[in-house]
């Protein structure tokens, strides 16, 4: 069993809470938050730090500038590779200058944009006069070519707000084998409620192409890679599938009851499918995570307990403690790939005279499913999801 790490524990706290109290559809980045909670770590002391530290599963801060430093390459450019916007934002209050120090760790580790902001005057009651969230919108706006325009929402800043961390994450990936677009046929998707929606689903031609697949207790997956180009890092989404058509609450409730599962490898075969039918998708979820940060037991960052003195000056002996950690990501999956960069291998297996072959299996994704995109080198989970319904 793999070590359990606050990636995965996260990633099911966050889809069990998200996933029950509504029908929308539900993706975080493990990796973003993870990247959130390091900077703040990086200014902590005394018992604020050490709780970040235990909450991190890291003994020292060195170890956890180690790790994030392995955390930020997995978002470099390289050409043919999925397409990233891995972003990280950091505002204090202007009467709180930022320390050098901290400053230096923020841009030289985790690429993030310090600002100091007039939250006193900057924010009204108005939504108007929010200049304060328009700022940090625009920043969002930018850093993601416009994919990602509402981090912050009208009226969550007010004048005690002291510092607000914010990551916006995106990705795009072009699949290693795609789909045929032509054969994208409108079926019909179940929602928990026990109506119907009808959608596109993606299928290929299965008689050239085989699929890392596997069948479990309760669910299937099915593995697809992402086209590499010439990263080192290798991409590729998982797409894990209860067997009934309403038992996407009790696979979470699964893997939130042993988030190890969540670094499996599920020990996949390659196979030819059956049938194989996977709907199209795009949305974007935000939540407050400093909420679900809280829940599992981190508490003292977002308490008066004078201990960020890392992060900031504080000349008139006020209190530092985050306000908020807000999170924003956005997916989108297609038919779009590469050809060329397609490879499709069988392997040949000699058997005993007689042996009957059990019929190909086959893959649906007709009903609410989990899915997870990790980066397969380091076992960094950059996305876990549900889609509970994929009509836009």
């Amino acid at each position: 069993m793999p070590k359990i790490n606050i990636d995965m524990k996260l990633a099911g706290h966050i889809l069990l809470k998200e996933a029950s109290k509504s029908e929308k559809n539900v993706v975080c980045s493990p990796l973003s938050l993870d990247a959130m909670l390091n900077m703040v770590a990086a200014g902590s002391k005394g018992d604020t730090s050490k709780q970040l530290l235990h909450f991190l599963g890291s003994s020292n801060l060195e170890d956890v500038n180690s790790k994030s430093s392995g955390m930020m390459r997995i978002a470099e450019k390289s050409l043919g590779s999925p397409d990233i916007t891995f972003v990280n934002g950091v505002w204090v209050d202007q009467r709180f200058p930022i320390k050098p120090s901290y400053m230096e760790v923020l841009n030289g580790i985790y690429k993030a944009k310090t600002i100091n902001v007039d939250f006193l005057n900057k924010v009204r009651d108005h939504p108007r006069a929010d200049q304060a969230t328009h700022e940090i919108n625009s920043w969002a706006e930018n850093a993601t070519k416009g994919l990602i325009r509402t981090m912050i929402p009208p009226g969550a800043l007010n004048r005690e707000t002291m510092i607000v961390l914010a990551n916006a994450l995106y990705f795009k990936g072009a699949w290693a084998c795609k789909f045929d677009s032509s054969m994208t046929q409108d079926k019909d998707f179940h929602l928990l409620n026990g109506k119907r929606v009808s959608v596109p689903f993606m299928t290929s031609d299965l008689r050239k192409t085989r699929y890392a697949y596997g069948m479990f207790d309760g669910f299937q997956v099915l593995k697809i890679p992402y086209q590499a180009g010439q990263s080192l890092m290798k991409y590729s989404m998982y797409f894990i599938l209860p067997n009934e058509k309403e038992g996407l609450q009790n696979l979470i409730e699964k893997f939130n009851a042993d988030p190890g599962l969540f670094d499996q490898q599920f020990h996949l075969r390659t196979k030819k499918l059956a049938e194989l039918r996977i709907p199209k998708f795009k949305f974007s979820h935000e939540f407050s995570a400093s909420k679900f940060m809280t829940e599992l037991g981190l508490t003292l960052p977002f308490e008066p307990v004078k201990e960020l003195t890392g992060i900031v000056d504080s000349p008139h002996g006020d209190v530092l403690f985050i306000s908020a950690i807000l999170h924003k990501a956005c997916i989108e999956i297609d038919e779009e790939g590469t050809e060329a960069a397609a490879v499709t291998r069988s392997v040949m297996c000699g058997c005993a005279r007689g042996y009957v072959p059990p019929p190909p299996p086959t893959f649906v994704a007709d009903h609410p499913f989990m899915f997870l995109i990790k980066e397969e080198t380091s076992g960094a989970m950059l996305f876990a999801g549900a889609l509970l319904n994929p009509a836009p």
